[in-house]
């Protein structure tokens, strides 16, 4: 008779749990009794596994025989429950007992990946956000013991995102969160580190390898846009011009590169020159003639192997050098190999004669002494080709004993050759020297202002002779200037020749000054030479322009009126200006410095001339401020500025025109009582021709066609000097700038003299219109006003 137990017993042990140890004592669970069981059969039928546990006959106790893993007994992970069932089987009677032994997990084993090194292939073309799946990590723990998140090194290009399978699986992808550029980073270590959830956690790490795939986003670049190189003519075939060099960032074929003239090269070019596609050389292909082609072009391009490939381009510029391959000859032919120092000035000392193979400029030669210090020897030319060696100066023992005579003989070729011949003179002993400066004539700029003590050159006087003979002592030879020495001026160093300026020099009062310097030696009877100084005063731009027209007071606003009804292109003043200054620094040009109305005025940059460039409107304000800045070209620049202020009328008191229109002249007297008496006068006489103007312009009958316009300049605006059309009294200094500003314009400018000595009438008239009844008439005007003045 046997029995099957209805319920199964359940015990849970952790994994590794230690061998011996007792996991529960079954004559209690079971209800047995303990003393039995030794005299009844007891065993354990293991159902899935082999035996781990066994039992303690004598005391009922269940423990354990051997170490148990719960991975190795369990290997799936479809669940987190790991079972160990077995039978307990007790015979008489029988009695079967189901038992299942839980074995609860523990974190004994890390996260692994199935590969150490994860390589990746990702081309650089590859766009941020891009995924690519990276091997999971294996952990043999479940549930919290197995894998729980990633982590990834730090990285500024790539990130990583974690999704959850259906059973629980990690599933890790690298994500691009940036752009890759080869060329900068061509490959990217990164570590992929897995941990799991247990306490403590374990992890295991894999090297993620990311090689970045080349695209062709380079193109081929020349180290320079344009190469030079000289070639000399007649170079044999296949002679080296240059190689080019263009390089590519990329790699494989995209940085394969090929080279090519392009369509700019022309087809003679290219028959004389060949281009090796692969090496980038130039070699020479065909004859160089310097006398046919002087030089080439060649446009070369140079082209990378991509998908869509990529070009860079230079350009080389081949010159062609005449051949001079022949080297000039020099021969002596006879030579005197020794003299006295007192041989006579001309005595030739040896005949020398040159040649060249070569022809043309190659063939010509030159011979000439090349010998450092004075040489008291100079070469005649007898013939072309034959030359004599002379005695020029007196020759001095005591400063050389002998002489070695450089003759180099150089032809006119491209480069030039040349040839050296030394020969050795011996000089027999005479005696006498004097003291030679390197320049009989000495002319030295100095900037005017200069300051007192300024070293102006130094001039120095050789001697050849020795001991006391050839001590010097300079000094400056006395000449007087509008009453000064020259000695209060300028100064000498007597031993070392240095000139000083004593004080400070006025371009605009003191331009040159000429005087002499003596170096004089001290031997007995002493000898001596001078040599003429010319000083030369540069001008600085040390003077700024004066406004002379219109005249104003410093700080004084010039005031014009002019009638609202003025057409486009009335002069409506001028502005002349003079500087002191010479050359560019008295060069002056005009601007306007501030302007009411941009659209309004004109200013001519050279003349000064001030114009309407339209009509007046209802909008223009009645007063126009005008600045008018002179500037003159020196470095740096100085200005002055003079302030106009145009009012309009809608019609002038008095119209005058152009040609009698007298300004008022302003005079300057310290007595008082003369210059009001002289303002007087002025006043006077300036109310007379007025009034003697306008009734014979009441006489004259101009031409319909040609109405005179109404003229910017009414009474109120004489007080400014200011002159219509460029006429005003004027003095010569005024009268000469007037003329070269308006002859340089096709004017023609008149001058007349007014009644006592006063001044000037000047008027420019248009050349055009000179001869015209108009400009007649205005002619015998202003005649007729000179006339009838007081």
């Amino acid at each position: 008779m046997w029995s099957i137990a209805s319920s199964i017993t359940r015990y849970s042990i952790p994994e590794e749990i230690e061998e011996g140890s007792v996991v529960a004592n079954l004559a209690t669970d079971l209800g047995l009794d303990a003393r039995n069981l030794a005299k009844r059969k007891v065993k354990l039928d293991y159902i899935n596994s082999k035996k781990y546990l066994d039992i303690n006959k004598e005391t009922g106790e269940l423990y354990v025989v051997e170490k148990i893993d719960r991975e190795y007994l369990c290997p799936a992970k479809t669940s987190s429950s790991c079972f160990l069932k077995m039978d307990v089987i007790i015979e008489n009677p029988i009695r079967i007992f189901n038992i299942e032994l839980e074995i609860i997990d523990i974190n004994d084993n890390a996260p692994q990946f199935r590969r150490d090194i994860i390589n990746l292939d990702i081309s650089e073309s590859a766009t941020p956000g891009e995924r690519f799946s990276l091997t999971n990590a294996v952990d043999a723990d479940v549930g919290e013991n197995s894998i729980k998140t990633y982590h990834l090194s730090e990285s500024s290009e790539f990130t990583i995102d974690i999704q959850t399978g259906s059973d629980g699986t990690k599933y890790v992808d690298l994500v691009l969160n940036g752009t890759l550029d080869r060329e900068r980073q061509a490959v990217h270590n990164l570590i992929l580190t897995a941990v799991d959830g247990g306490i403590p956690a374990r992890s295991g790490t894999a090297s993620v390898v990311v090689q970045v795939l080349d695209t062709n986003d380079n193109m081929p670049q020349f180290d320079r846009q344009v190469y030079s190189v000289d070639l000399i003519e007649n170079a044999l075939t296949g002679t080296l011009v240059m190689q080019l060099n263009a390089t590519d960032l990329d790699e494989g074929t995209n940085a394969k590169i090929i080279y090519s003239y392009t369509l700019y090269t022309s087809e003679k070019t290219q028959e004389k020159f060949s281009l090796d596609p692969d090496t980038g050389e130039i070699k020479v292909k065909g004859g160089i003639d310097f006398e046919e082609v002087k030089s080439f072009e060649m446009y070369i391009e140079a082209r990378d192997m991509g998908t869509t490939p990529l070009a860079g381009h230079c350009k080389v510029l081949v010159f062609v050098t005449d051949l001079n391959d022949n080297y000039p000859e020099i021969t002596v032919k006879s030579f005197a190999n020794k003299v006295k120092e007192n041989v006579a000035i001309g005595t030739v000392i040896a005949v020398i004669s040159v040649s060249d193979r070569d022809s043309g400029d190659n063939g010509k030669v030159a011979l000439s002494l090349h010998n450092q210090g004075p040489l008291p020897f100079a070469l005649n030319k007898s013939s072309e080709e034959h030359f004599a060696l002379l005695v020029t100066e007196p020759l001095d023992r005591e400063t050389a004993s002998s002489y070695n005579i450089r003759l180099q003989v150089k032809d006119s070729g491209s480069p030039p050759l040349t040839d050296n011949e030394t020969i050795t003179l011996e000089i027999l002993d005479v005696n006498d020297n004097a003291p030679q400066f390197p320049q009989s004539f000495y002319t030295i700029h100095l900037p005017e202002n200069n300051e007192p003590g300024a070293l102006l050159s130094s001039l120095s006087a050789f001697d050849p002779d020795l001991n006391e003979n050839q001590y010097l002592v300079y000094f400056i030879m006395e000449k007087e200037i509008a009453n000064t020495s020259m000695s209060m001026l300028f100064s000498i160093n007597p031993e070392n020749g240095n000139l000083y300026a004593l004080r400070t020099f006025d371009y605009e009062r003191e331009k040159e000054f000429l005087f002499h310097i003596e170096a004089r030696d001290s031997g007995i009877p002493p000898l001596s030479s001078n040599v003429t100084v010319q000083i030369i005063i540069l001008d600085q731009n040390d003077n700024a322009p004066l406004i002379v027209s219109p005249w104003h007071a410093k700080g004084s606003v010039i005031e014009e009126v002019i009638p609202r009804s003025t057409d486009k292109g009335h002069l409506v003043t001028k502005v002349i200006a003079l500087d002191a200054d010479s050359m560019q620094n008295s060069r002056i040009t005009y601007q306007f410095l501030q302007i009411t109305d941009t659209t309004l005025f004109s200013l001519d940059q050279y003349n000064g001339e001030i114009r309407t460039t339209r009509m007046f409107s209802y909008r223009d304000p009645r007063h126009q401020r005008l600045v008018v800045i002179a500037k003159d070209n020196g470095e740096p620049p100085r200005s002055a500025t003079v302030t106009i202020k145009i009012s309009t009328v809608e019609k002038v008191v008095t119209e005058l025109t152009e040609t009698t229109e007298v300004p008022l002249e302003y005079d300057i007297f310290t007595d008082l009582n003369l210059y009001l008496l002289i303002g007087l006068g002025s006043v006077s006489f300036l109310l007379l021709i007025t009034v003697f103007v306008i009734i014979v312009l009441k006489c004259q009958k101009p031409k319909p066609t040609m109405a005179t316009a109404p003229n910017r300049n009414s009474i109120i605006s004489q007080r400014s000097s200011t002159i219509a059309d460029s006429t005003l009294i004027s003095s010569d200094a005024y009268w000469y700038s007037l003329f070269l500003a308006e002859t340089r314009k096709g004017k023609i400018v008149v001058r007349q003299p007014l009644p006592n000595g006063a001044g000037y009438f000047v008027s420019s008239i248009p050349r055009s219109t000179a001869l015209t009844e108009t400009s007649e008439s205005r002619a015998s005007t202003l005649q007729e006003s000179s006339s009838d003045l007081p």
